[in-house]
């Protein structure tokens, strides 16, 4: 019959005809962004495989032959050589296609106890907290480069601003000091994340779970989560809350960013003239021979805008959905894969940005005139024993009548995160220890797929 395809090569298949456009349109644009899954779904897998031997539902020999054959897919994988057809439709599909083709009934095996459901659950989890780790690298390098920014500028004098107009003295040193700071916030923010995806949803199945003696204990022992998620109907449940929270988490970096990615746009304009881009990271004008933009800094502020879009069109998606799976959620993973590989790509360009920013330390001292220092000078009269609404009024009136005379050289700030006591030591031991939390955990999950990969060859 005129548009029909086959219905026989899905996990779901029931040998009905199955319409061709409505088949297009149900599969999306899972068989190419599932391959960014296909690692994770064998390791996951590989994981089931096991626990499903340990408890006596799969004989000892076929589950080894599918872990080893497990570990092949995710080698492919990893190589970029392992495909999906629009007929498979996903990459569970695709794994358990190529396990039955090497393996035959062994590979049919597999499935058993689990639901695309909660596969897909796991595989996005393990996907996830893979890629926070880098985006935690990635956040922590950048981090360094505001840090190394503003231990190589600590004193140079730029002015400060409210409401863009020039209010007290700064320094570069505060300026980079800032989103180091931030930055460092933000990964403390991580390990809360990491916390809240470090249990696993394998066994929830459909979401009621399933009659069968499953040790999901085991299970999330063998890929190094720290529990089981309990609850089976709050397994799907959770999908979208999930990735919003790490989407929100996204934005909150971005909303950090986008702060010095303005400062650097109105920094290297010719009216102020603080900051400089290379050469080689501007572009020019099609028009104008003696234009060179800043483009990098306009897309990366662009790009923190769009990670906000992002998580905006994750919400409209997920939430207002009732309990349990719903085919919506399919939608989620489009906007969660562009999101972390955007945000992983632009962390990376910004740091480089941030190295290459050269300092025009004349110019920003020019630009820190007399009248910056009206507080400071007010301060100083407190010292000489007004109170300080008395100094505030004493400094307005010298301003307005043209003899104020700030004393420079008074005695500056020395509280802490002061410009005198910029904390860079501090910060930075606490940015190494970040640091040393996110390689203690990619190293110990990579320790358990090790192990977890190793079944056939080590275990009787």
């Amino acid at each position: 019959m005129p548009g029909e395809c086959s219905g026989g090569a899905q996990l779901w298949a029931k040998g009905l005809p199955l319409d061709e456009a409505i088949h297009r349109f149900t599969v999306g644009e899972d068989p190419q962004t599932d391959l960014v899954l296909v690692p994770f779904d064998a390791l996951g897998s590989a994981a089931h495989a096991r626990m499903l031997a340990s408890v006596g539902l799969l004989d000892m020999a076929d589950a080894k032959a599918l872990v080893a054959e497990l570990k092949t897919i995710r080698d492919l994988a990893r190589a970029g050589t392992f495909t999906i057809t629009l007929e498979q439709e996903d990459c569970h599909t695709a794994i358990e296609a190529h396990l039955t083709g090497r393996l035959g009934e062994a590979g049919r095996r597999i499935h058993l106890g689990r639901s695309r459901n909660d596969q897909v659950i796991l595989a996005l989890r393990l996907y996830f907290r893979e890629s926070l780790l880098d985006l935690g690298d990635g956040i922590a390098g950048l981090a360094q480069a505001f840090l190394d920014f503003a231990a190589a500028h600590e004193h140079v004098r730029l002015p400060g601003y409210t409401h863009l107009r020039r209010a007290m003295p700064s320094s570069f040193g505060l300026w980079g000091a800032a989103f180091a700071e931030g930055l460092l916030e933000e990964l403390e923010a991580l390990r809360a994340l990491i916390r809240r995806l470090d249990k696993c949803p394998l066994g929830s199945a459909a979401g009621f779970g399933v009659p069968l003696a499953l040790d999901r204990a085991l299970t999330a022992e063998l890929l190094g989560f720290g529990a089981v998620q309990r609850s089976v109907v709050d397994v799907q449940n959770s999908r979208g809350r999930h990735e919003l929270a790490i989407l929100h988490w996204l934005s909150s970096v971005a909303f950090v960013l986008e702060k010095a990615l303005w400062d650097i746009s109105l920094y290297t304009t010719e009216e102020f003239g603080f900051l400089a881009l290379p050469d080689a990271f501007t572009t020019g004008s099609s028009i104008m021979p003696q234009k060179r933009n800043p483009d990098v800094v306009e897309l990366l502020r662009g790009r923190m805008g769009e990670l906000r879009g992002l998580a905006h069109q994750v919400e409209q998606i997920a939430v207002g959905l009732p309990s349990n799976y719903h085919r919506d959620l399919q939608l989620l993973k489009k906007p969660m894969l562009a999101a972390i590989a955007n945000g992983a790509e632009a962390f990376g360009i910004l740091a480089q940005v941030i190295a290459g920013l050269a300092v025009d330390a004349e110019k920003s001292g020019e630009a820190c005139s007399d009248d910056l220092y009206a507080a400071q000078q007010a301060f100083e009269l407190v010292r000489q024993g007004l109170s300080f609404r008395e100094a505030y009024q004493v400094v307005g009136r010298q301003i307005q009548s043209g003899d104020f005379a700030p004393n420079h050289e008074a005695p500056k700030a020395f509280h802490a995160g002061s410009s005198n006591d910029l904390g860079l030591d501090q910060t930075q031991a606490e940015l190494d220890g970040q640091r040393a939390w996110i390689q203690e955990k990619r190293s110990y999950w990579a320790s358990k797929e090790t192990a977890l990969f190793t079944f056939g060859e080590t275990d009787d």
